[in-house]
């Protein structure tokens, strides 16, 4: 008997370990229609067995919504960058789907004040978005889709037909498919047919960049807010099309932890977000604990995880009227890893994903009623919310950039945020009709507005998940102005937005034509010219002349196109500027004389000829792939500009002579040649340090930069108990915020700038001295640099007086050392022309302006 229960128990265990079929996930109380498919019919594997590949997850869910057309619809969202489909099951009851439009329509009236009180909530289902996998490295949850589809159209009885009548399920089986793919094909190739479980072998340890992150190497739970990629704005057209109750985001943490779910810590919850929406998400808790107790999954909650950034997944719906639910799984990351916990195996994680998605929709349906009328309520307020506050609201816009300001209108139209434009009346100088919209805060979306224009400086806690601060007009790098007076008078609704067309003002020129360096696209079209063996220059000094129309004064980064020094006739010419102009939306003065009224002259040396960057960014191991994506999808995206992806050894071997610009983001840097390195810049490359690559370049004398040091929080003999260690410690991190620098605006890496206080993203503690050659630290922190977020007194203190940006002279070269981080998540449009400034203009920058005295 006692052998008998010994086998028994081994092959309970071996079994919840690889779990051959559905029974291991499944209720054993209800049962399933068999005309549904099961996943391993479709998929060829049982879940967990393998990692599930997205076209395979794409396909189960196809069959499924195939083999229960009544119960589940099926909608392509859009395509990511790899063209991999992002779908969104639509699940409910046959009766609910006869009139899911009707059932949407009623239900996004309660976000709408002024119809919500007509809505009757009585037997209207509430709306839940279960999204899975935004990290496709953390597989529990996409591969628990699997079970969840299964369960949600094959289940039958009482208990899912009540779900179902009272609950529409927007179900999104993979939040990042590009990820998800890239981590799933490694799991599987490492995968043993007697599985390790040893966290060092390979199969745990994936290469560079991993498959957190989406094609361009972004994390996309930072991304709900700006919007930035496309699978941010696919999915966001449909959570705006239907306005979920609840939105949960599946996860996984490290191996060794267990299962949160949130509230998150108390402390750090955005002050925006209701009180009320902290009591529900406790209330929805309860369902989560009860489910998990009863199979036994230890897990925890209020640590840990915060709810502060509206960026993320589980945040971003907390200032909509909406619940967001963050679940966080211990990752097995491959199919069995040793843990502190004992074994966690893949099935396991997925059982837990699995389980919380069922109490989600449980709690959902039993508090159905409390939700919605939160969620009317919510909007309902917003009145009351826009008239007790002191900001009415904002007017915002660039006249010298109007594609920045057209992006940071789409941003908002794209959150259904209402913009204006400018009416009439309006006399500001500051902001022009054309070029500059304004927002009112007597709007639904009040919160959501303050979330993106507010600047914040007071915190309860010191210790953050994500950044403190994301003030989105300072990110754009636009002007903008709070409006306080009641009786603002806002022009009339945007209803469509469109940019600026390009033009050549004047005509086709036989001279010359000029081109302002303010707009955001122009570092495009000059990559098109020079790409296409154009002679450019760009001017070191302001001039006035003649134009059609009458005088105009030109800026310092002016673009000059001498028609006479080009390869091509001035008919071809003509076509070739034209062309850019209108299809980066530029304006193009064409010019018939040299001879300006006042400043240099058109064929003076005050005019460099500008050089063809051929770029390369060290990538790979030990480099920082957010920092990397960013500046890959700047230049691919953005601005049309190839560059190569060099690893480290790859560098160490090839000559690159090729290259005359190399970027180096934060990172470690410990197999790279650095005498080839230093060589290749006195030789006259350019190189590009930015954030923690700018120590590594002075610690390895690549350049010549000094910092500061941060003094100690606390003094060596203060005593202090154990436990204060963390507050203590973590409060030291900085974790982002935003300092305003003040700029050189003669400078090359400052041409395109209008303002003087430029507005920079900061999170590190790379603190650099000023240089002692006083014209060469173009961009400087002053006293009280800081703009919005949290920096504990010792880094405030360090940052204040420092250099932001300091060029050093290397032999014939330059190394441009940028402590921040000018490019953050691509949203920070108003550090890209410093970064397009440092590719294009560094090789004009004067020896003597970035010589070091000894």
């Amino acid at each position: 008997m006692k052998k008998f229960l010994l086998l028994f128990s081994l092959f309970t265990i071996h079994y919840s370990l690889i779990a051959q079929d559905l029974k291991y996930y499944l209720p054993d109380s209800v049962s399933y229609n068999p005309a549904i498919p099961k996943p391993k019919d479709v998929i060829y594997h049982e879940v967990g067995e393998w990692h599930v590949t997205h076209d395979r997850l794409v396909n189960y869910m196809k069959a499924v919504a195939a083999a229960a057309p009544e119960r589940v619809k099926l909608e392509t969202m859009g395509l990511t960058y790899e063209s991999r489909p992002q779908v969104l099951l639509i699940i409910t009851s046959p009766k609910n789907h006869q009139r899911l439009e009707e059932i949407r329509q009623q239900h996004v009236m309660l976000t709408d004040p002024a119809k919500s009180a007509s809505v009757n909530i009585d037997d209207m289902p509430i709306v839940v978005w279960i999204g899975h996998s935004i990290h496709g490295n953390e597989p529990s949850g996409a591969n628990a889709s699997l079970v969840s589809a299964y369960y949600l159209s094959a289940a039958q009885g009482k208990q899912i037909d009540d779900l179902l009548d009272n609950v529409v399920i927007l179900f999104d089986p993979s939040f990042n498919p590009d990820g998800l793919q890239r981590f799933s094909t490694w799991a599987n190739q490492h995968k043993s047919k007697n599985l390790v479980s040893d966290p060092n072998s390979r199969e745990f340890n994936e290469v560079w960049p991993g498959g957190r992150f989406n094609h361009y190497w972004f994390d996309l739970n930072r991304d709900w807010l700006p919007a930035v990629h496309v699978e941010s704005q696919n999915r966001l057209k449909w959570f705006h099309q239907w306005k979920p109750n609840i939105l949960t985001d599946h996860h996984e943490q490290g191996s060794n932890a267990t299962f949160f779910f949130q509230p998150g810590v108390p402390s750090r919850v955005n002050p925006l977000t209701p009180d009320k929406n902290q009591e529900l998400t406790a209330k929805l808790g309860k369902f989560h604990a009860a489910f998990l107790d009863r199979i036994g999954s230890l897990y925890f909650t209020k640590e840990n995880y915060d709810d502060f950034y509206y960026g993320k997944g589980s945040t971003f719906p907390d200032v909509q009227g909406c619940i967001g639910i963050l679940f966080e799984q211990a990752s097995s990351r491959g199919h069995l890893q040793q843990t502190a916990n004992g074994l966690l195996s893949f099935p396991f994680t997925i059982k837990n994903q699995f389980v919380t998605a069922l109490s989600t929709l449980e709690g959902a349906k039993a508090l159905r009623k409390e939700f919605l009328e939160y969620q009317r309520d919510f909007y309902k307020q917003a009145a009351n919310r826009a008239s007790s506050y002191p900001v009415k609201g904002y007017v915002f816009g660039d006249k010298n950039d109007k594609a920045k300001t057209f992006h940071f209108a789409e941003m908002l139209k794209r959150q259904q945020i209402e913009i204006n434009y400018l009416p009439d009346s309006w006399k500001d100088g500051e902001y022009e009709k054309g070029s500059a919209y304004m927002v009112s805060l007597n709007q639904p979306q009040h919160s959501l507005i303050r979330a993106i224009f507010e600047k914040t400086l007071d915190y309860k806690d010191s210790l953050f998940y994500d950044i403190t601060a994301w003030t989105m007009p300072l990110a754009f790098g636009l002007p903008y102005t709070e409006l306080t007076a009641s009786s603002a008078n806002f022009g009339a609704k945007v209803e469509s937005l469109s940019m600026a067309k390009g033009i050549i003002e004047g005509g086709k020129s036989e001279y010359a034509y000029l081109l302002e360096w303010d707009e955001l696209y122009t570092p495009a079209a000059l990559y098109e010219m020079l790409n296409a063996g154009m002679i450019v220059k760009v001017a070191t000094n302001k001039f006035e002349m003649s134009v059609r129309g009458g005088n105009k004064n030109f800026d310092y980064g002016t673009i000059l196109i001498p028609v006479k020094s080009q390869k091509e006739n001035s008919e071809t010419t003509a076509v070739v500027v034209s062309a850019l102009a209108e299809k980066y939306r530029l304006k193009v003065y064409a010019v018939p004389s040299g001879n300006v009224n006042s400043g240099s002259d058109l064929g003076s040396s005050k005019f460099a000829v500008i050089t063809k960057p051929n770029v390369a960014m060290i990538t790979g191991s030990g480099v920082n792939p957010t920092d990397a994506g960013e500046i890959w999808h700047l230049l691919d995206q953005r601005m049309n500009i190839p560059a190569a992806h060099l690893e480290q050894t790859i560098f160490n071997r090839v000559e690159l002579n090729k290259y005359n610009t190399l970027i180096m983001v934060g990172g470690n840097y410990n197999e790279l040649n650095k005498d080839k390195l230093k060589t290749w810049v006195q030789s006259g490359g350019t190189l590009i340090l930015t954030e923690e690559a700018v120590s590594w370049g002075a610690q390895n004398n690549i350049s010549t930069v000094s910092f500061k040091k941060v003094k100690a929080p606390v003094d060596s003999t203060q005593k202090l108990t154990y436990v204060d260690r963390e507050q203590i410690d973590g409060a030291q991190q900085v974790n982002g915020a935003i300092f305003g620098a003040d700029a050189d605006l003669t400078h090359p890496l400052a041409y395109g700038y209008n303002q003087k206080t430029i507005s920079l993203f900061k999170a590190n503690k790379v603190f650099m001295e000023k240089s002692k050659n006083p014209y060469a630290t173009p961009f400087y922190y002053v006293n009280n640099p800081l703009q919005s977020g949290w920096v504990s007194k010792e880094n405030k203190d360090a940052i204040k007086n420092s250099a932001a940006v300091i060029v050093n002279t290397v032999g014939n070269g330059r190394v441009i050392n940028i402590a921040d981080n000018p490019n953050f998540r691509a949203f920070w449009l108003g550090g890209s022309k410093l970064f397009m400034n440092a590719i294009f203009f560094g090789r004009i920058i004067d020896a003597a302006s970035g010589r070091t005295e000894d």
